[in-house]
């Protein structure tokens, strides 16, 4: 059901705007590298889709379905200290990689965000750029175009999406195998050449970002293979 919905993209108009918040954990004191953080995020997304809750009948159900049927919005704060503690007690799914930590949370209502992540705050969650080494087993790719700058934050929504536009292109063989992964994606930027190349694959579900923040309309943001 969700996955059906995922795929379709046929949304219809929203009364109301729901979104997701992502929530990274940026520690003052040895943050987290900038890959880490974003495949984290990747995989925590998708998690929350692919939960048990979210099946027909499961507690996150209406939730998820409610904000799929509309625009797959997601929010990034960031978070550390007590602050990342208190929203390990809202509904979601925290998923950590090498040391990265991110907490997807139930979408909600952007007008009843809860209190505990309404403080934290969004910008400021930028970390520098890092050599992600070699692509781990079972991992899937998710391409970042290497032409458009964005922050850690805005990328974490991106991936986001990306791993969740990719899901019902997978087999239930596939499905499987990855959660026993914990869904784990590799984030990688290619060059402009490659990235080019890979735009003209059918193998690619590519994520075409709204321009509300940071990039032009209809930017191809993440390539997911």
């Amino acid at each position: 059901m969700i996955l059906d919905l995922i795929a379709s993209r046929n949304y219809a108009e929203e009364s109301e705007v729901r979104a997701m918040p992502m929530v990274l954990r940026i520690e003052r004191v040895d943050p987290p590298s900038r890959t880490a953080l974003l495949e984290a995020a990747a995989a925590s997304a998708v998690a929350v889709c692919l939960d048990p809750r979210a099946d027909v009948g499961g507690e996150w159900h209406e939730a998820v379905r409610a904000w799929v049927a509309g625009r797959i919005r997601k929010v990034s704060r960031r978070a550390r200290g007590v602050q990342w503690e208190a929203v390990q007690e809202l509904p979601g799914v925290t998923i950590t990689v090498d040391g990265a930590s991110v907490r997807s949370l139930l979408p909600v209502l952007v007008t009843e965000t809860p209190r505990e992540v309404a403080k934290l705050q969004i910008s400021g969650s930028d970390l520098p750029p890092d050599e992600p080494g070699a692509v781990p087993e079972g991992a899937r790719l998710l391409y970042v175009n290497p032409r458009v700058e964005m922050s850690a934050g805005k990328l974490a929504a991106q991936v986001g999406h990306a791993s969740m536009l990719l899901a019902p292109r997978l087999s239930e063989a596939d499905l499987k195998a990855w959660a026993l992964l914990d869904y784990r994606c590799a984030v990688r930027t290619p060059s402009a050449e490659e990235w080019d190349a890979l735009l003209g694959r059918d193998d690619v579900v590519a994520v075409r970002d709204a321009g509300f923040t940071e990039v032009e309309p209809g930017t191809t943001t993440v390539l997911a293979v």
